[in-house]
């Protein structure tokens, strides 16, 4: 089954490209047939001259970022984008989320949805649809957000997963907390699931683990792209007997988002290091595991600085370090594994009932995926998707900004021009301020 994946606005052409070339190349390395099998078919196709196609759409508000995007893609040699599977204009969404949604996207919605059309087409069997963006700008979050609602009304019974990039705290766009809330609450009512990368903590792994002196937007593109690699790629479920998956999205959104009110999936992967130095190291199961659950339950992206002092908890209890970091309580987790000795490691340690809510038992809250194929040439890798409380202090930061200059009414205007009402902002207030509360309240 395959997914077609749609990269909106400057961000999700950006990372979506970074994607493929992960997902090209890791299929491609060494003596891996069945697997790359596997991998093609879900996000690639070939056409009659033989070329490798990516099952995608582009879609800008102008057209720079799309054109690089497809050079940089037919450059490599290894595949390319649809000669004719992108839209553009000349004129972007000026970081105006109503802009995006209340006039470029009506005004495009049939050729982009044609696009889609024949993308889809294309799929034997179609598993899904992924939408890539961004929740700053106009294009990516207020087109993108329109076009995921078109999405949901043209394929009702597929499978919709969002992925976005949460921005820097420190602000890219002085609106960025209004079109991240409206984006948000909209998509909280369209999407199967919503998994994030927040750009900080990335931005930290390229630093602290990865050694880059100079990051770029690129460096932290492929680092998002790694990371969805590692989730997206073949592996074997326990319902699959000893065949890869063929349904990643709708395995992935059942096995995580098993409930309306808790959509948001975050991730984190062990081992990351500098290339450079994958060959002068070694991993075993039982440490990548240690490491990757106490990330789990204090809430760290990366292996550095992990708190060691967050505990479960005992009853009823909710323990908190001497740093003043609390308890990650997790709704439902998806461990993958990938690489040698895979079917030997030892996983009790996240089916602890103590790192889940308590109406849920841990055997459905936690589900495995593993494949014998290195990823990323780590001889040894794994992958946590969770939904969990990890995302709530971001959510609950941007919700509190947006609130303050929304009660100052500042800028205001530049959204009810394009057909925004403050009734449009109360209501997605207050639609996220209960997702905030449904995480709070997990226990």
């Amino acid at each position: 089954m395959s997914v077609v994946t749609v990269q909106l606005g400057q961000c999700g052409n950006q990372v979506g490209q970074e994607l493929f070339g992960v997902l090209r190349g890791d299929a491609e390395e060494g003596q891996r047939k069945t697997y790359r099998t596997a991998s093609w078919e879900r996000f690639f196709r070939q056409t009659a001259h033989g070329d490798v196609v990516a099952r995608a759409v582009l879609i800008d508000m102008e057209p720079k970022v799309i054109n690089h995007s497809m050079a940089k893609a037919a450059t490599s040699g290894r595949w390319k984008y649809g000669d004719a599977s992108h839209f553009s204009q000349k004129q972007g969404s000026g970081n105006n989320w109503a802009n995006g949604y209340c006039v470029h996207g009506p005004r495009h919605r049939e050729v982009v949805e044609e696009l889609v059309r024949r993308e889809v087409e294309c799929c034997d069997r179609l598993a899904g649809l992924m939408a890539m963006m961004s929740v700053a700008g106009g294009t990516g979050s207020g087109v993108g957000t329109y076009v995921t609602q078109c999405l949901r009304d043209v394929y009702p019974k597929s499978f919709i997963l969002n992925h976005l990039t949460w921005p820097y705290g420190t602000g890219e766009v002085i609106v960025q907390n209004y079109n991240s809330v409206l984006t948000l609450a909209h998509l909280y009512q369209l999407s199967d699931a919503i998994l994030v990368h927040e750009n900080d903590t990335v931005h930290r792994i390229c630093s602290q683990l990865l050694n880059i002196k100079h990051i770029s937007f690129s460096d932290v593109n492929r680092v998002i792209a790694h990371q969805l690699g590692s989730v997206l790629q073949p592996a074997l479920t326990a319902d699959s007997h000893g065949v890869y998956s063929r349904n990643p999205l709708g395995e992935l959104v059942s096995t995580l988002a098993c409930h309306p009110e808790y959509k948001l999936l975050s991730v984190c992967t062990i081992p990351q290091m500098p290339s450079s130095s994958i060959a002068y190291s070694t991993f075993s199961w039982p440490g990548l595991l240690k490491h990757l659950r106490q990330m789990l339950i204090s809430n760290s992206k990366m292996e550095e600085g992990i708190d060691w002092q967050v505990r479960p908890p005992v009853g009823s209890e909710r323990t908190r370090s001497l740093t003043g970091a609390s308890f990650n309580t997790s709704l439902a987790n998806l461990l993958i594994l990938r690489g040698k000795d895979v079917f030997s490691a030892d996983t009790g340690g996240f089916e602890d009932p103590a790192l889940y809510t308590s109406w849920l038992s841990s055997k459905e809250a936690l589900n495995l995926w593993k494949c014998p194929v290195p990823f990323n040439k780590y001889e040894k890798s794994a992958t946590l998707v969770s939904n969990s409380q990890a995302l709530l202090r971001p959510l609950d930061n941007m919700v509190g900004k947006a609130w303050n200059m929304f009660a100052s009414r500042a800028y205001i205007h530049q959204y009810i021009k394009f057909g925004i009402s403050e009734e449009d902002f109360l209501d997605s207030f207050t639609s996220l301020e209960q997702v905030i509360a449904s995480y709070s309240q997990l226990c």
